[in-house]
């Protein structure tokens, strides 16, 4: 099946993996935050005022876990290009499934906190270990399909953490019941990658063209003419990760301020909570996985022209989910519109990252450019918490969020990201 032989396969459903437990482990607090916040701060669930409050350590943790994926990207991003993508992999899955584990013994907000930013650590040093993995050992005419199949895998890493949710939260009552005990259990979950970690080393080999880079910087990103490229790569990624994390971190607590507005008694409140929880993170993500296909035909059409496409129609979605006085159900379906467009540019960055560096710097290229837009990024979810504890309606605030794909469109119009199809492939 398109032309892939039974390792290359390999190599793209162990990369596959790791990049789906990432995203699975990555979101498990955004479920729970309803419940984990409320708990370890000994506050009444379903209040107004205890929204306002997991809305804003929704925001805080988002943005640890945030910086947190920044510094693991560049820096495994470097020991990807020395040690080798393989052993990073490895290294990578381990750090962030003992820290998500670690979560559920957290005895208060700030140790919970630490242990956020020792995932984030993992999860950002994973996707350099990962694309790099995958662009090296496939057909180059083969990397665009690659590439976006990678990353349907967060599409399966946010199905099973909505699942895991659901069952832990909701539908398993002898845990359920106790709400100090359920979202504990959430995070325990958090260990299963380590076991893929294991067996995705001991069957996938380092690529036959890699060899140790000697001490690539990320200076070297900076000399012309990868200068150019560089910067493209990070204008495209600072709009998408923006726009991402400041709407998909939500979506959880905008389901759970629908269910406040409906003012039913206390066993109504916590099904319809859950209910809609579901309902719009499935949503967000089946449009999320539609999304990430399309990456495919769409760049054929060019790089330019993917990001000009993607970021125009992420706009669109917003102003319409956010805007109209839609019924709650209503909007909760339309988070689809949001996952098609803000979830599923990310599947062009697979593809599309690596083609800019040389084999020497395709780690440290890759993993400074993705990840270092999340240090910019890491106070946009805190303001979007400080905006609604302060008294701002939170539909409000999603809806202006469409000024950021906005200007990524502008800047992709204006030529922004270098345009690589068609074009070779940089040599070291």
């Amino acid at each position: 099946m398109f032309g892939l032989t039974r390792y290359q396969w390999l190599v793209l459903f162990a990369a596959w993996l790791g990049w789906g437990f990432d995203v699975f482990d990555g979101l498990l607090f955004n479920f729970v935050a309803p419940i984990c916040v409320p708990s370890l701060m000994h506050l009444p669930p379903g209040t107004p005022a205890t929204q306002k409050v997991v809305f804003i350590w929704t925001a805080v943790l988002t943005s640890v876990i945030l910086i947190g994926w920044a510094i693991g990207g560049i820096f495994f991003g470097r020991i990807t290009d020395r040690l080798g993508r393989s052993r990073t992999l490895l290294l990578t899955m381990l750090t962030y499934a003992l820290g998500t584990a670690a979560c559920a013994f957290a005895p208060n907000i700030w140790v919970l906190a630490f242990f956020r930013f020792v995932s984030g650590l993992g999860i950002g040093g994973e996707w350099a270990a990962g694309a790099t993995l995958v662009a090296e050992s496939m057909p180059r005419e083969k990397r665009v399909v690659t590439g976006a199949l990678l990353y349907t895998s967060a599409s399966a890493g946010l199905f099973l953490a909505t699942f895991v949710n659901d069952t832990f939260t909701h539908r398993l009552t002898a845990i359920a019941s106790d709400p100090n005990l359920s979202w504990r259990v959430v995070f325990l979950t958090g260990l299963i990658p380590a076991g893929a970690a294991v067996l995705i080393r001991r069957k996938v080999k380092e690529p036959e063209a890699w060899k140790p880079a000697d001490a690539p910087a990320v200076a070297d990103l900076f000399v012309p003419p990868q200068r150019r490229r560089t910067i493209g790569g990070l204008a495209m990624s600072f709009v998408a990760l923006i726009t991402w994390w400041s709407s998909s971190s939500f979506i959880q607590a905008v389901a759970v301020h629908l269910a406040v507005g409906l003012k039913l008694p206390p066993a109504a409140f916590a099904a319809t909570r859950a209910e809609f929880i579901t309902l719009g993170s499935n949503a967000f993500n089946v449009g999320g996985l539609v999304g990430t296909l399309l990456t495919i035909p769409i760049a054929s059409l060019g790089r330019r022209n993917l990001y000009r496409i993607y970021f125009s129609a992420s706009v669109v979605a917003l102003l319409v989910t956010f805007v109209p006085d839609w019924p709650p159900t209503t909007r909760l379906w339309l988070m689809a519109s949001i996952g098609l467009t803000i979830f599923g540019v990310f599947g062009s960055f697979p593809f599309y990252l690596p083609e800019l560096f040389p084999m020497r710097l395709r780690g440290t290229g890759g993993g400074f450019t993705y990840n270092v837009g999340r240090i910019v990024t890491a106070p946009f979810p805190y303001a979007v918490g400080l905006l609604v504890r302060s008294g701002a309606d939170p539909l409000v605030v999603m809806s202006w969020l469409a000024v950021i794909p906005a200007l990524g469109a502008l800047l992709a119009l204006a030529g922004a990201p270098v345009e690589t199809l068609g074009e070779p492939e940089l040599s070291d």
